[in-house]
C-alpha cells in the first residue's frame, strides 16, 4: 500500500462550500459565467482537476466566518490571513493575489 502520493500543486486554496453555494443560489456567482467560487477559480487560474493541477482548489466545510455577501478563501501560502471574495467586486482584481 502506498503511503505517499505526489502532486503538482504549488499551493492550495481552501474555499468555504457553504458560503459559495449560498452566493450561487442567490444568482450572484463568480467569474464571467457566474459559477460557484471553486469552479470559477479553477477556470481562471488554469488549475485543472485533481492532483496533477498546478494549483489545488478545494471546497471545505463551513469555516464559521459567514461574511454577508462573500466567500471565505484560505491560501496555503499565507494561512494566517483569510480572504473574503465578494461577487460584486472585480473578480480578476480579487483573485490576483491568489495566483
Amino acid at each position: 500500500m502506498k503511503t505517499q502520493v505526489r502532486s503538482n500543486w504549488s499551493h492550495a486554496l481552501l474555499v468555504c462550500r457553504k458560503c459559495s453555494k449560498k452566493q450561487a443560489k442567490k444568482g450572484r456567482g463568480f467569474g464571467p459565467q457566474r459559477k460557484r467560487l471553486a469552479a470559477a477559480l479553477r477556470r481562471e487560474l488554469g488549475a485543472g482537476k485533481g492532483r496533477k493541477a498546478a494549483v489545488g482548489v478545494i471546497e471545505v466545510a463551513c469555516l464559521d466566518i459567514c461574511p454577508k455577501n462573500g466567500v471565505v478563501v484560505i491560501d496555503s501560502r499565507a494561512p494566517g490571513s483569510w480572504r473574503i471574495i465578494t461577487p460584486d467586486a472585480d473578480f480578476e482584481e480579487q483573485i490576483e493575489p491568489l495566483r
